[in-house]
């Protein structure tokens, strides 16, 4: 099969979705690699890097999608995109789709096959494709909300893990998945007053005995939530329902508890956002202000650090990567159940439930979609 690798066009993207092991990997199996001119050099891989492993060169996204049946990229789609898909092509990518109805639609009407790395799932119902993504974003996270409590960033001007004499900076994460386990990992590590919450006994447990003690384990009651917010300096939330729209964890109202020019940083922006007062900003416009907190909601926060980025979710993807490009997609799926959790859009129509409700279209089974589907 012809896999095509462009250019990740969203603003402040500058990961690759294969690195040259995984064109290697694809040639090996007996496939064809078209990347698009310059699509690593946001993540330091050159052009000659990729062609010195077999994949052909190419000068545009245009040449890309022409040549190439199995698209595979980083984000989800932009507008010139969409417009380039077809019948013939299958998408594998970060989709999201529950926040956006007018990507879904456009994805539908495309007629492409569309496969979401973040509703594939592992024989634990694990998901191993955003897995990845949520370390980076994780320890991004605290990073970001670190240096946005500077005063001159809009925060209150508190260092997140004190000096001798001047208490640490209290955190808050709200979900305690990979996400804000990671999350937690680099508050503490910064010395920081950490409180983790989750919904999930089992997980809390799990969180911990990792933490050793250094991090306080919270139910995650709307009641807790709300009394322990007037302390708290720095909140992350890391809410996730697979596939689905985020569910709102702290409401505007709850804001008027806070301390002035906190700083709320939301992870799950991609899913709709688990702040109320949430909305999508860029690396190069990051923060906004509502009644006083201020907000980091960055759509792709591991595009900050891409070259780390790239590898990592290249090292998670290949092997799905040559399945489907080996099997094609109705036997890929057939053959691996998880996989077929990742078809969102299939044969126009929307093929994963949760999707389909947040989105406000028709469902329809994935195996029905993929009958028709071209190997």
């Amino acid at each position: 099969m012809k896999v095509g690798v462009p250019t990740e066009v969203k603003s402040d993207e500058y990961r690759v979705a294969m690195t040259p092991a995984g064109v290697r990997e694809l040639l090996d199996a007996g496939h064809e690699v078209y990347v698009q001119s310059g699509a690593g050099l946001g993540s330091a891989i050159t052009d000659e890097a990729y062609a010195a492993q077999g994949a052909s060169i190419v000068p545009d996204a245009d040449a890309v999608f022409e040549e190439a049946m199995l698209i595979v990229k980083v984000k989800e789609p932009q507008p010139d995109e969409v417009e380039r898909l077809e019948a013939k092509h299958t998408l594998f990518t970060y989709l999201h789709l529950a926040a956006d109805a007018g990507l879904t639609r456009g994805l539908m009407a495309s007629g492409a096959t569309c496969i979401a790395y973040e509703t594939v799932e592992d024989t634990r119902g694990r998901l191993p494709l955003l897995a990845p993504m949520s370390e980076v974003a994780g320890k991004i996270a605290t990073q970001a909300g670190a240096f946005i409590l500077e005063k001159p960033l809009g925060g209150r001007g508190i260092l997140l893990g004190g000096v001798p004499g001047v208490a640490a900076a209290n955190v808050m994460i709200i979900g305690g998945g990979v996400v804000g386990m990671h999350a937690a990992f680099v508050a503490v590590g910064m010395e920081a007053t950490v409180y983790v919450y989750d919904r999930n006994l089992d997980r809390l447990r799990e969180l911990d005995i990792a933490f050793g003690g250094r991090a306080d384990t919270c139910f995650a009651s709307t009641l807790e939530i709300e009394q322990r917010l007037p302390a708290i300096d720095l909140v992350i939330g890391a809410v996730l329902v697979h596939g689905a729209r985020a569910p709102h964890v702290i409401t505007r109202a709850q804001l008027g508890l806070m301390k002035r020019h906190a700083v709320l940083v939301d992870v799950s922006i991609d899913q709709g956002g688990c702040f109320e007062t949430s909305r999508p900003t860029t690396h190069s416009d990051p923060t906004y202000e509502v009644d006083g907190i201020t907000h980091y909601c960055v759509t792709n926060m591991p595009g900050a650090v891409p070259i780390t980025s790239t590898y990592a979710l290249t090292n998670a993807t290949i092997p799905y990567v040559v399945h489907l490009a080996s099997a094609g997609v109705p036997v890929a799926v057939s053959e691996n159940a998880g996989l077929k959790l990742g078809v969102n859009v299939a044969a126009g129509q929307v093929t994963y439930k949760p999707v389909a409700e947040a989105v406000g279209v028709p469902y329809l089974p994935v195996d029905e979609a993929v009958a028709g589907v071209a190997a």
